[in-house]
């Protein structure tokens, strides 16, 4: 059994920065990917960003390039999301995910493949991020 856990939402000005967390509990091989999506009030859950265990690999939503980064710490088996330059619609609920035992392919969820949420196996609870404008 895997649980995610995150942190580090809030409320924010337009222009302002905030970094999430998501923590790992359980025991995982190094095949995996995680990923970060969100939902904006009414709509649907989106990608945001992605990150494979092993290689360390990422890919983004258009939304998300340029100003948001997805990075890992394998010792305290953690990722996150640094948004910087937060407008106000990337209000939303932002979720991590984990895809476990992608094999020595793993990084196929680099490409389309982390958009599809039914290619994750597990989520964390959501934190909020309200920007204000």
């Amino acid at each position: 059994q895997v649980h995610l856990v995150e942190s580090g939402g809030g409320l924010v000005q337009a222009g302002g920065s905030l970094r999430l967390s998501c923590a790992v509990l359980g025991r995982t091989r190094n095949d995996y990917a995680m990923a970060w999506f969100r939902q904006p009030p009414g709509k649907e859950r989106e990608f945001v960003a992605v990150i494979t265990w092993g290689g360390g690999g990422t890919a983004y939503a258009d939304s998300a390039k340029g100003r948001f980064t997805i990075s890992k710490d394998n010792a305290k088996n953690t990722v996150y999301l640094q948004m910087n330059s937060l407008k106000p619609e990337d209000t939303a609920g932002y979720y991590c995910a984990i895809a476990l035992g992608l094999g020595p392919d793993a990084e196929r969820a680099l490409g389309q493949w982390a958009s599809f949420k039914t290619n994750y196996d597990y989520w964390g609870q959501g934190t909020q991020v309200t920007v204000s404008s």
